[in-house]
């Protein structure tokens, strides 16, 4: 109940709220004062601890510690201008009072004496307090939130901070039992301080809980340090909104102001929570709705327990019915114990835990590869586009899915080994039979484990007698269906009921960082071959050359020995003739064959005979006219002289 100075000026003195308003307010100076310098080195502290370990657990509880206590500071500073309002009122109730007095409010009276017409002195100091402290909270919080963070060792430090926060906690809890037990008549925020203490309490003792849960291995303590920054993070907004929505109230110096850090949030923190009591409250104050004079409510009240229990006891019936999609089947146990294997479709049977049906696959085609990849996402690309990086299949570069395998090495007489990658991947799914069905279900808690743990025994098994000359020269299709029949085989016996469908080889090649010594290895070897194939091409070169320059020269020889023999035997021919022709025509044979060799000898000389029987007195005559037809030759020729 609101109390107006200037029809109830001389009654406020007989209100135990203001005469304890003095004392209620300086209670609330102190405590503000001391919340407010914890809180200030908390919000500190966490700035210096995220510039070095920004990842750690320290920061965020820090700040939503911290937060929570500016939340807390928030009140008690409004809480603080009630009072103070109160305080002034009982000592000078015939003076008009204004929010606060200007005396007593320091640097922001001063400010609002100098600008007193302007828009700030309108708003007021309770709303721009509020609402600073509601935004400093909101943006703390805002800033060190993070789900994300990872999980480390946090030493000894943080049972002392957890010690701290408990004995802070303790601290307001005594605080908030001393609230509790003011009465509305003496002190109506009381209730409402106490909310928002439980606030702050709530906070402290669940950062401790996480600082001494909190380990290298333990997740969860830093989500939930982190989500428990949603209670004051929510409470500030509701201040926010209180402060922007009081702009709309008309300002009344000479009406009791009522508390704006109220929060709902925070009133929920109670035992048993009663969220609709402050509604009906509110509904009864302001405009006289009695909820509980209203039949409708009343029925409803009644009748909300059969009726929740029959919804109940339905729903628990329909979970008896069970829908099994297309793609799938279902493995109905009735008591635990698996009767049979549904179909798709609907399916009716005892309602859980009575009965369950399992979800199971059903023809749904996987593919394994035998690494396990970091699980990050692909790049995507347009399709215009270069390819991505994962596309390249050169092997001087490592890829997600390759796994290394030791092989043996073929260096001389030497037994050793080697390392190669490989990405083999394995294309499977749960077989189509029933027996298949409940074997993947029951024989096996991970199917695509125990595919890759079988499939690198295989490989490991299957490669130790293998050179890696004979890998990268074998057919890959052969390898694959060799590797794929084996896994198979194995599965079987395990009764996994996994049918392996397909076996692909990707790629078989050295380890990427071996990319370059290998491709040495391999120029190098080929340089070799290719020396020793010139140089035996060269040496058989040079000997056919000289079986061939020794048969040019034993052909020349035989011909020469042919010719010089024919030559003999046509000289000895040619000899026997002539002798016997000698001896048959005598001299005649000697002088025809001395004109014969005159007559080839003077073939083509140029001659001049002369008859030694011309005399003096006549002049020989020579002919060297040349006729040619179609000249007569009976016709007279004329001498030359």
């Amino acid at each position: 109940m609101q109390v107006d100075l200037e029809a109830d000026g001389a009654s406020v003195e007989g209100l135990p709220r203001f005469q304890q308003g003095l004392f209620h307010a300086r209670r609330l100076r102190q405590a503000g004062i001391a919340l407010t310098a914890l809180a200030v080195s908390g919000w500190v502290l966490a700035l210096f601890v995220a510039l070095f370990a920004p990842l750690s657990i320290w920061p965020v509880v820090l700040i939503n510690c911290a937060s929570a206590l500016w939340v807390l500071v928030a009140g008690l500073q409004s809480a603080w201008w009630v009072a103070d309002w109160r305080a002034q009122a009982l000592e000078e109730p015939t003076v008009e009072l204004i929010e606060p007095p200007v005396e007593d409010a320091g640097w922001y009276a001063r400010f609002v004496a100098r600008f007193g017409s302007g828009l700030l002195a309108q708003i007021g100091a309770p709303v721009l307090w509020l609402s600073g402290w509601s935004l400093l909270a909101l943006v703390s919080i805002i800033e060190f939130w993070n789900l994300a963070l990872p999980a480390a060792a946090v030493g000894q430090s943080a049972s002392v901070g957890a010690a701290l926060g408990l004995a802070l906690a303790f601290g307001l809890l005594v605080f908030e039992r001393r609230l509790a037990q003011e009465t509305a008549a003496q002190w109506p925020e009381a209730s409402q301080l106490a909310q928002l203490s439980r606030v702050a309490i709530a906070c402290l003792v669940v950062s401790a809980i996480c600082l001494l849960f909190a380990g290298a291995e333990s997740v969860w303590p830093l989500r939930l340090a982190v989500l428990i920054g949603l209670l004051p993070g929510l409470v500030a907004v509701e201040f926010l909104l209180r402060a922007v929505l009081s702009l709309f109230s008309p300002r009344q110096p000479r009406l009791e102001p009522r508390l704006m850090a109220q929060s709902f949030i925070a009133d929920l923190l109670r035992w048993p929570p009663r969220p609709l009591l402050a509604l009906q409250h509110e509904l009864h104050n302001r405009f006289g709705i009695d909820l509980r004079q209203i039949w409708a409510f009343t029925y409803m009240r009644r009748a909300f327990l059969p009726v929740l229990l029959v919804v109940l006891a339905v729903g628990w019936a329909l979970t008896g019915v069970h829908e099994v999609p297309l793609q799938g089947r279902g493995i109905y146990e009735r008591f635990g114990k698996p009767v049979e294997v549904f179909g798709p479709g609907l399916h009716a049977g005892l309602p859980w835990p009575l009965g369950r049906v399992i979800n199971i696959e059903n023809g749904v085609v996987h593919e394994l590869a035998t690494s396990v990849s970091d699980g990050s996402t692909p790049e995507r690309v347009s399709a215009e586009g270069p390819a991505p990086l994962i596309a390249n299949r050169l092997w001087d570069a490592s890829h997600v899915n390759d796994k290394s395998q030791v092989i043996a090495s073929s260096s001389g007489d030497k037994q050793s080994f080697q390392i190669v990658s490989m990405d083999v991947r394995f294309v499977y799914r749960i077989g189509l039979t029933d027996q298949a069905a409940l074997a993947a279900t029951y024989n096996s808690a991970d199917v695509p484990t125990l595919i890759r743990s079988t499939a690198s025994r295989i490989l490991v098994h299957d490669f130790a007698s293998r050179t890696l000359d004979e890998l990268l020269g074998e057919q890959r299709t052969q390898l694959a269906d060799q590797i794929g029949r084996s896994v198979q085989a194995d599965l079987q016996k395990l009764d996994s009921g996994v049918e392996i469908l397909a076996t692909v080889v990707e790629a078989i090649h050295p380890p990427a960082g071996a990319a370059n010594a290998y491709h040495a290895v391999q120029a190098a070897q080929i340089g070799a071959q290719a020396l020793i194939a010139r140089e035996r091409g060269a040496a058989s070169e040079q000997t056919n050359q000289a079986l061939l320059q020794a048969s040019i020269a034993r052909d020349q020889a035989l011909a020469t020995a042919r010719e010089v023999n024919a030559g003999a035997q046509a000289a000895d021919l040619r000899f026997s003739a002539e002798q016997k022709a000698y001896a048959a025509a005598g001299q005649a044979f000697v002088l025809e064959q001395y004109l014969g060799q005159l007559s080839q000898g003077l073939a083509h000389a140029k001659l001049l005979i002369l008859d030694h029987r011309l005399g003096a007195d006549g002049a020989p005559t020579i002919d060297l006219r040349s006729f040619t037809l179609p000249a007569d030759p009976m016709a007279p020729r004329k001498a030359v002289q």
